[in-house]
């Protein structure tokens, strides 16, 4: 009855209809704003990937460009060669180098070696020498011991001389007084004359004894002098007596340079770091190119990110490892799925709000805006499965965070 009711009242009916219409409004918009909030949604999206500009380590002309632009490359893959003949040249002048260092280190050795053994004959000499100076010290005392005989032999000669003498002139006068016979006087006469020739021997004798006294002192001088030379021979030739660390030590030096020119000869072929596309190649083979002269990009197509830009109302429920959808403008109706990577936590600061941050003091603008815009943050979202064929970088994009 109150329903018929109703219908017969068309005021009624149309009031109850924009009741329930306007309650369905606000029941909707309440929802959208949920799902808004819950599951921020951008359109202000790109596609990204990481990209490198590839450039040689050595410089020369291009002998062989392997790659044309806009090519899928696999990790490993060459991409061109440089003329690697002067890089060539270097390692084998390096090569050269280090043997002859090392045949210098040989001949090194073989000399002091030679220069030991000079040493050990000098040291030899040496004892050679002390020997001789002993021996001729026990020389010297032998001849002084043979000049103190000779000299005690030649006194008592002397004495018994002396004695035959002074008997002989005491019995020549006795002769005539018929004291003593002739035979007594000649017997003395020739006692006397024996030991005359006595006295002469034992002179004789200690002149010798002297002389050779002397010429044991003379080779003592020189056995003396022997020593000192040998002394000083010895000496030189342990001068003389050289290290191998001049040479040693350079050969760690040589080794660096073997494997500096290596890694250049190495260097003339450039691979592919990575799984990449080629872009932005313009020259050919014959360009000559330079150390850290980038010859074209190489985009890695291992990991592709879309970029959103949300308002930073929307940043509180947006975090790490959320689930996203990521839809290219190429392809609109494939979704790819998506994981939050990270958010960004600073954007260049809007002049026009905090003004020019400079040196000296802040340049803060006089007027006002009376709206104003919410700033944007990146958000990185890492697609799960991308389409090499779909996606390039600063392609339009649509994201939509899923939330929890």
């Amino acid at each position: 009855m109150e329903f018929d009711s109703i219908t017969k009242d068309p005021k009624q009916l149309s009031r109850t209809v924009s009741i329930g219409v306007l309650l369905t409004a606000i029941l909707l918009g309440v929802l959208v704003l949920c799902h808004i909030n819950h599951s921020p949604r951008t359109d202000d999206a790109e596609v990204f990937a990481n990209f490198i500009g590839i450039a040689p380590q050595v410089e020369g002309p291009i002998t062989r460009l392997n790659v044309r632009d806009n090519q899928f490359v696999k990790k490993g893959e060459l991409l061109f060669e440089i003329d690697e003949r002067p890089y060539q040249y270097a390692l084998e002048r390096t090569v050269s180098e280090q043997a002859t260092l090392e045949g210098q280190i040989v001949d090194e050795r073989r000399k002091i070696a030679a220069l030991v053994s000079a040493v050990s004959v000098s040291q030899a000499g040496i004892h050679t020498a002390q020997a001789d100076v002993t021996r001729s010290a026990a020389t010297i005392e032998q001849a002084r011991a043979d000049v103190a005989h000779a000299e005690q032999g030649v006194n008592r000669a002397k004495a018994e001389w002396t004695y035959a003498n002074n008997n002989l002139h005491r019995l020549e006068p006795l002769l005539s007084k018929q004291f003593v016979t002739e035979d007594q006087v000649d017997r003395a006469r020739s006692l006397e004359i024996a030991q005359g020739e006595a006295l002469k021997q034992a002179e004789s004798q200690l002149l010798l004894s002297q002389a050779a006294l002397k010429s044991s002192l003379a080779q003592y001088e020189r056995s003396g002098a022997g020593l000192d030379e040998s002394r000083a021979q010895h000496e030189q030739a342990q001068h003389a007596v050289t290290t191998l660390e001049p040479l040693t030590n350079q050969r760690g030096a040589r080794a660096a340079a073997i494997k500096d020119a290596r890694y250049n000869l190495d260097s003339c072929r450039v691979y592919a770091p990575f799984d990449a596309l080629v872009t932005n190649l313009t020259i050919s083979e014959g360009a000559y190119v330079r150390v850290g002269q980038e010859v074209f990009t190489l985009i890695d197509a291992r990991m592709w990110w879309a970029i959103g830009n949300f308002r930073e109302g929307q940043l509180s429920h947006i975090k790490p490892g959320m689930r996203a959808d990521v839809y290219v403008m190429s392809k609109p109706n494939i979704r790819f799925p998506g994981v939050v990577d990270s958010i960004g936590f600073g954007v260049t600061p809007d002049p026009d709000v905090i003004g020019k941050l400079e040196k000296g003091l802040p340049n803060v603008q006089r007027t006002l805006n009376w709206v104003h815009l919410a700033s944007r943050y990146p958000v990185r979202i890492r697609v799960q499965n991308p389409n090499p064929e779909l996606f390039r970088v600063g392609e339009s994009a649509v994201v939509t965070i899923r939330g929890n």
